[in-house]
């Protein structure tokens, strides 16, 4: 896969987490819960993202068929390792983090003086970097969840690696 253009992805229904996970990784991924198939295949085609689903009907689509990937069952640090796989694709380390879990918006350096008073104490006297989403606002610093997503990374990268 060309790496110099980024990948864009959008998840069905079934695939909430994974939708998250990948965002946390760096991935433009939307995800539209109530979405039909229908709108699904809309979107996936109208802002050229792969489609990412559990219902392998609507992988035959041929509007989306070339640009489908059909997700099995399993954690979401497997499906994770399966859409990587599926699409030769690996992650770089500079784009984590850079999307928001929630809404898919980009995190942008937030000042610290910025933050006083929006975060809670602690956070605020402990950490020096924070980010903030364009879409939501939602405040982002690195805390422990960062050390855990670096470790179900690594599973993810060890799952691509001995399945090939």
């Amino acid at each position: 896969m060309n790496d110099t253009i980024p990948v864009k992805f959008i998840a069905d229904c079934m695939l909430g987490k994974l939708a998250k996970w990948l965002r946390m990784l760096g991935f433009d991924t939307r995800y539209i819960p109530d979405a039909d198939d229908d709108e699904l295949v809309r979107v996936a085609v109208r802002e050229d993202r792969y489609l990412l689903t559990r219902d392998r009907r609507l992988c035959d689509r041929r509007m989306v068929r070339k640009r489908c990937v059909f997700v099995d069952w399993g954690d979401t640090k497997s499906q994770v390792a399966q859409v990587l796989r599926a699409l030769d694709l690996y992650v770089d380390p500079g784009n984590l983090f850079t999307r928001c879990a929630v809404c898919n918006g980009e995190i942008v350096p937030l000042a610290k003086v910025d933050v006083e008073g929006r975060v809670p104490p602690y956070v605020y006297q402990t950490q020096s970097e924070f980010g903030q989403c364009t879409g939501c606002h939602r405040i982002y610093w690195r805390g422990t969840h960062i050390q855990h997503v670096m470790e179900a990374l690594e599973e993810a990268k060890d799952a691509r690696t001995d399945s090939e």
